[in-house]
């Protein structure tokens, strides 16, 4: 099966497309257009980078091969959490302290404008303050607490630390040794939030063509006056001056039409959520008192959160293989009861998926292919917030000032080895030794 067919099928039963409102529909492209701006994309990445070109005059053109908020930006766990995937000691290695710095605190801006478009646009979205990053054994707790106080001491960001005595008040599980609490993070429901997103940047004049596959991309050299890029789509073709690539784990797929450079350098991951009956008020508070989003410190990890109508939301199984694990529904209900024993009648009602664009490294892939040829993948699970300041940082280069996205630009990336035969079986027997690790503490 095709990978955007596989990807559709595993969406299917998502409990947050049963539980938002309706997004803006939009009709597919059967014209020719002519634009400023060309995105492909019509996730977190494409509409946020789109408001913020056309908030600046520019005429954006958005293409969208399925629906607006189809894939990861629709389907996630929901949660926007400090940092990158990858450990700061990746940044610090290729751009030294000073812009590891300053890449940490662009992370944190990203949290802050995901409020602040919540704010402005008036998005009811189930926003909850919080998080809580969780160690499974004594050794991750005393590794979690030396990290903690480096991003204190080095970063500048205090992050409250809860000791074994004190973490049955922050959650009802015996699994957990010890934790930290950001209360500037937090959790919502991304579906109803990218609608919203959607619906301001239609408000701002952005067009938007869903069911608009971009099928081939003018390569030439940068283009003179009068000379821009052509985006041709099954029924019409967009011309325009500077164009962004923002499909992420499904642009890896169209990569060799769209652009064959920067595909090997991502892997398109399988990762799956399910979503309980509801529990009550009472029964889910019980289980997260504070209602902030959790995830453990495993390399393959655990994340869940309560969702705003009292059901237990959780992460946790992954493909890298592309493929869906069987028995995923029974496996992901017992990671379920085996974090909240308590919770022995637990019943799944919703259990979806989706694919992430993973990096080698695991830090974001931002950057240029030519003068008007931007392109932002490599989120590596870790986007939900960092994806609207990518869309800010690409609207800012593309209208002059390049000096925030340069210095993600300046991170180095590599394929992954092995080609396309064998670079999938390689990380497969890669996330099997980095499951037994966890295992074995």
């Amino acid at each position: 099966m095709p990978f955007q067919q596989r990807d559709a099928a595993l969406g299917r039963d998502s409990y947050y497309a049963a539980t938002a409102p309706a997004g803006p529909a939009c009709p597919p492209l059967q014209a020719e257009v002519r634009a400023d701006v060309a995105i492909v994309g019509g996730g977190l990445v494409g509409l946020s980078a789109a408001l913020d070109l056309a908030s600046r005059g520019r005429r954006v053109v958005l293409l969208e091969a399925q629906t607006l908020g189809h894939a990861a930006s629709g389907r996630n766990g929901g949660q926007a959490i400090h940092g990158l995937a990858c450990d700061q000691e990746v940044v610090e290695a290729q751009l030294g302290l000073d812009d590891a710095r300053r890449v940490w605190q662009l992370s944190i801006e990203a949290l802050d404008l995901l409020r602040e478009r919540i704010a402005r646009h008036a998005i009811r979205c189930d926003w909850q303050d919080g998080y809580l990053g969780l160690a499974t054994s004594a050794g991750k707790g005393r590794a979690l607490a030396q990290w903690a106080d480096r991003m204190d001491s080095v970063y500048g960001y205090p992050l409250q630390r809860i000791a074994p005595p004190d973490l049955p008040g922050w959650i009802a599980s015996s699994r957990f040794h010890s934790g930290i609490h950001d209360p500037r993070s937090g959790h919502l429901h991304p579906l109803k939030y990218l609608r919203g997103l959607a619906r301001a940047a239609l408000a701002a004049g952005v067009q938007v063509f869903e069911h608009t596959p971009a099928l081939s991309l003018s390569l030439s050299q940068a283009p003179s006056a009068g000379r821009p890029r052509t985006l041709r789509t099954p029924q019409g073709v967009v011309h325009a001056d500077q164009v962004l690539l923002a499909g992420n784990a499904h642009l890896a797929a169209l990569a060799p039409a769209l652009a064959p450079a920067i595909g090997p350098r991502v892997m398109p991951v399988g990762t799956f959520v399910a979503c309980s009956q509801p529990l009550g008020a009472a029964q889910a508070s019980a289980l997260i008192p504070s209602h902030s989003a959790v995830c453990d410190t495993n390399f393959v990890v655990d994340y869940f959160r309560l969702t705003a109508d009292h059901r237990l939301l959780f992460g946790g199984g992954v493909s890298y293989s592309t493929r869906t694990p069987p028995g995923l529904k029974a496996a992901l209900r017992e990671r379920m009861r085996r974090t909240f024993p308590q919770l022995a009648d637990l019943q799944v009602e919703h259990l979806w998926g989706g694919f992430v664009d993973i990096s080698m490294n695991r830090a974001p892939d931002f950057g240029r292919l030519a003068p008007d040829l931007y392109y932002l993948q490599g989120f590596s699970g870790h986007g939900l917030a960092l994806s609207g300041l990518a869309g800010r940082l690409a609207a800012e280069a593309i209208t002059g000032d390049a000096r925030r996205f340069d210095v993600f630009a300046r991170l180095r990336h590599r394929p992954f080895p092995g080609g396309p035969a064998l670079r999938t079986p390689a990380l497969v027997l890669a996330m099997a030794w980095y499951r037994l690790r966890d295992i074995l503490g």
